[in-house]
């Protein structure tokens, strides 16, 4: 970040600021920084736990480091922090009552409830052979031998693919593009505000916003068509929201159907599609782990039977997941607005105000991870365990409004990645490709990003 980028506001009364003005193209300025969570933690080490950023022409407080890590995750923190003001026009957007992601308190605790169980890793306990069957088809029909493949769009129509079947009960894999396109504007323009609601009258978007209302409309159609007839143990997240929907209306009313039946195929784009994106372009850039692995997931799919001790026989995988998620987090910084005037390493925030969370700063400190820029998968070992440190890893949030599915993804994305490189032989395409990350709407690596398969290994 070069000095004239950088303008610190004297006054006593307000936090420096620190420019990040977005420029032409589908980037921030502080992507020259290699993202977002790069980008607070230079400003954290220049300025400390707190400054401000300018996007467009809204000014964001953010709070940063350990410091804000600790305060997220208080008592302290969960009273005075609310994320209603950053999601209110996507509630609006689909004239919806509530969202998850909006709601704190009371409301925010039912909702978790009745979605926690078909966000759970326990959907997937038992079914094993059913998620690697899925896995393989769309390896298949995807990822041919001998092709260069775009490694996000692959990943998003692969993690659409598998949520679809476990979490929905539907593949709608036709709708992938429709669910992007909608996802990222929307959160481009009316949740974390970097660009302009001009945006919302282009035609691919409202092509596209029709598409997901349409398919929020026929999971509901299903729903009706099928009820009655599914066993207690196959019923999934759709079932379980569109049960409580009918014994309790005002919790889940039918203006918040859309929103809550499509919120998987969103989560999932955003969040595991990108991280596993991150993680074959890491592995791919270190030969050795990537052998290891190799040589793990042929001994794991090598026995006659798969069952979750398994999934401990991949010690080297699940560290390579775990540096992607520390290296590039999806969520580098939470969005909160104050619920109260507080005071902030001493600086006042009022109440109301808009507030960034650069809860994964830690993630590139020394003093939590020895070479935080070395890929270093043993870091999660047993013996060192440096996740393990007092606010040093938070890759899916912090407080009351942690991610839900995060045991899900974790479960899902190792299974994932095993068999990809089960089946797979990949190599960068270009072999000397070096990852640049779109930081807008969220972190992820650019779709140019391609890997060539060489040949199918099994």
């Amino acid at each position: 970040m070069s000095e004239n980028s950088i303008r610190i506001d004297r006054s006593h009364s307000e936090p420096p600021l620190v420019k990040g003005l977005p420029i032409l193209g589908n980037t921030f300025q502080m992507a020259k920084d290699g993202g977002p969570g790069p980008f607070f933690y230079k400003c954290y080490r220049e300025h400390g736990p707190i400054f401000r950023v300018k996007v467009l022409n809204q000014t964001y407080k953010v709070l940063a480091g350990p410091e804000a890590v600790e305060f997220m995750g208080s008592r302290d923190g969960k009273e005075k922090l609310r994320s209603k003001e950053f999601w209110q026009q996507m509630k609006d957007a689909y004239q919806a009552k509530y969202q998850l992601t909006a709601e704190s308190g009371e409301i925010h605790a039912k909702l978790r409830a009745v979605m926690r169980e078909g966000y759970s890793r326990k959907i997937l306990v038992g079914k094993f052979d059913q998620f690697l069957q899925a896995t393989d088809d769309m390896l298949m029909l995807d990822w041919k031998s001998g092709q260069s493949v775009p490694v996000v769009s692959g990943m998003q129509r692969l993690v659409t693919g598998q949520l679809g079947l476990f979490l929905t009960g539907r593949v709608p894999l036709n709708y992938v593009e429709d669910i992007r396109i909608t996802i990222k504007t929307i959160l481009n323009v009316l949740v974390t505000r970097q660009r302009p609601r001009i945006l919302l009258y282009a035609p691919s978007y409202r092509r596209a916003f029709k598409r997901v209302r349409e398919l929020g409309e026929s999971m509901i159609e299903d729903y009706y068509a099928n009820k009655g007839k599914k066993k207690e143990e196959d019923k999934n997240l759709i079932d379980d929201i569109m049960e409580e929907h009918e014994r309790n209306s005002d919790l889940i009313p039918e203006s918040d159907l859309i929103l809550t039946l499509t919120g998987p195929y969103v989560a999932g784009l955003d969040t595991v599609a990108n991280t596993t994106a991150n993680l074959i372009y890491l592995v791919l850039k270190h030969p050795d782990v990537y052998k290891k692995i190799q040589q793990e997931v042929d001994t794991v799919f090598g026995k006659s039977k798969l069952d979750t001790a398994c999934l401990k026989e991949m010690p080297t995988l699940s560290g390579a997941i775990m540096e992607s998620l520390r290296m590039y987090p999806v969520t580098a910084a939470a969005m909160r607005s104050a619920n109260t005037d507080f005071n902030f390493s001493g600086y006042e925030i009022k109440e109301g105000e808009l507030l960034y969370m650069g809860i994964t700063v830690p993630h590139l400190m020394q003093e939590f991870y020895p070479n935080p820029e070395k890929f270093d998968v043993e870091r999660y070992d047993k013996g060192r365990g440096e996740h393990l440190k007092t606010n040093a890893f938070s890759p899916y949030g912090r407080g009351p409004h942690t991610c839900l599915g995060r045991s899900l993804a974790d479960i899902q994305m190792l299974l994932s990645m095993a068999r990809l490189f089960y089946r797979l032989d990949l190599e960068l395409d270009p072999f000397d490709y070096e990852l640049k990350i779109n930081v807008a709407p969220t972190p992820g690596p650019e779709r140019r990003f391609k890997v060539k398969v060489k040949r199918h290994r099994n």
